[in-house]
């Protein structure tokens, strides 16, 4: 509902109609439409109509019964993602025409769970946006509806920007708002635990951020001193904690019932668990949140390990592509620069190979194809539901094409065990894209 408060009293309450039951809404299983005519009132000479977010979307809607109205104030709590603002902007436009009313359309900031609400207020005519507020910052934005005009029209961000800033809200309201006042994160001198350090510390500040480094057999000189070097430039402390001792200790007991040292993935994973269960034993021990590090190539092929490296409270950048965790550093890196300091970042963390270190000269593309050819196969089959063969009409070889779906098929019970985390794209693993774990059906042929 919407509440329409004048002198102190509660005057009008405006009904949502429509209730959206796709993507990340469920409001059919929680709520009933409203019904009747919808809410008009005047202010000031002006005949103004009141609308709740899904009842603007829908053309030939419940706006079409507010024809002839002079202003439109629809209520959102609009959920982010990429690009967003220009689908919205665009609908209001469509609004403002059907109508010939003033639309002005009022959105939530704030993060709520997976969910972040970027703001981005506007107010347009049939010929476009004349009032734009900030995004992903609260704001009072005064606007004339008689002469379409406003003390503020904020650009819409750049889209890395608007990214970054969507990640540091979701993570703050996220840690804030359930209580939280610091967090913990595995630092390994990667760039994903790297991003996640910075967007942390530019969420809480660095003094609600530690560091832990746990090296071990086969961790390399260099992520010892790029996580080192990181935590300087961010000001957070990082401390280590050799995984040797308990990894030694662990096989031991193992080799009990296998006949023999664990080797393999079996003896790889066995790394990722240990830290999985030093990082939980700190938060156990803090109340910090532990920040999982995990990126959404990383999940969408289930390349991670379960109760390892996936263990946490908050996973930063889950909907965040590796491509994008590369462009979301250097953006950090520059805008450290433009205002004087250092890049927060350090370079070498950005042009060494990916490596999950876990036994010798380990590399990800050993593993999975270089995420420059991976990233667009995932967009197309998770974010835009594109069948196998549409992907191999689109130019891409059959036979990893197949090999991508049969690995996104077959992680779908590691992705429902990852803890929540910020939302930045329409189709996010969680609340966007539910299916099922038992499932005969494979959507792909097997080359």
């Amino acid at each position: 509902c919407l509440a329409v408060l004048r002198e102190g009293a509660m005057e009008e309450v405006a009904v949502k109609r429509l209730l959206p039951n796709y993507d990340v809404f469920d409001e059919q299983r929680y709520f009933q439409p409203g019904v009747g005519d919808p809410t008009v009132l005047t202010v000031s000479g002006q005949r103004v109509g009141l609308v709740v977010c899904e009842d603007a979307w829908v053309s030939d809607g419940p706006t079409s019964q507010l024809r002839g109205v002079d202003v439109l104030v629809a209520a959102n709590a609009s959920p982010y993602a990429r690009g967003r603002q220009n689908d919205r902007e665009a609908m209001a436009r469509e609004r403002a025409v059907e109508t010939g009313a003033v639309v002005v359309s009022v959105n939530a900031v704030g993060g709520q769970d997976e969910l972040v609400f970027d703001g981005q207020s506007f107010a347009t005519d049939a010929t476009g946006t004349f009032a734009r507020a900030a995004a992903l910052t609260e704001a009072v934005l005064f606007v004339d509806t008689t002469d379409h005009q406003a003390n503020e029209l904020v650009a819409v961000p750049d889209p890395l920007a608007e990214t970054y800033h969507a990640l540091v809200l979701g993570t703050r309201d996220y840690i804030l708002k359930n209580g939280f006042r610091s967090v913990v994160i595995a630092l390994s001198g990667g760039v994903d635990s790297s991003l996640v350090a910075a967007i942390a510390v530019d969420a809480l500040g660095p003094s609600a951020v530690r560091g832990f480094a746990l090296p071990s057999r086969y961790s390399s000189d260099h992520s010892r001193s790029d996580a080192e070097d990181l935590a300087r430039r961010l000001g957070l402390t990082l401390e280590e904690i050799p995984i040797e001792l308990a990894h030694g200790s662990l096989a031991a007991s193992l080799s009990l019932v296998l006949g023999g040292e664990p080797t393999g993935l079996t003896d790889e994973n066995l790394q990722s668990r240990i830290r999985g269960v030093l990082m939980m034993g700190i938060s156990n021990a803090t109340g910090a949140v532990v920040l999982t590090t995990g990126n959404k190539s990383e999940m969408a092929v289930g390349y991670s390990t379960l109760y390892g490296d996936s263990a946490g409270g908050f996973a930063v950048i889950k909907d965040v592509p590796k491509t994008l965790v590369y462009e979301l550093c250097r953006w950090r890196n520059a805008e450290a620069v433009r205002h004087g300091g250092e890049s927060v970042i350090p370079e070498n963390i950005l042009t060494k190979a990916p490596s999950a270190e876990l036994r010798p000269d380990q590399r990800d593309d050993q593993s999975l194809p270089p995420y420059e050819v991976l990233d667009p196969i995932l967009e197309l089959y998770v974010e835009r539901d594109a069948t196998a063969a549409q992907i191999v009409a689109a130019g891409y070889d059959a036979a990893l094409v197949a090999r991508i779906c049969g690995l996104v098929d077959s992680a779908e019970y590691k992705r429902r065990q990852s803890p929540p985390g910020v939302r930045i794209t329409d189709k996010a693993f969680g609340k966007d894209r539910r299916m099922p774990i038992t499932n005969r059906y494979r959507g792909v042929e097997r080359p």
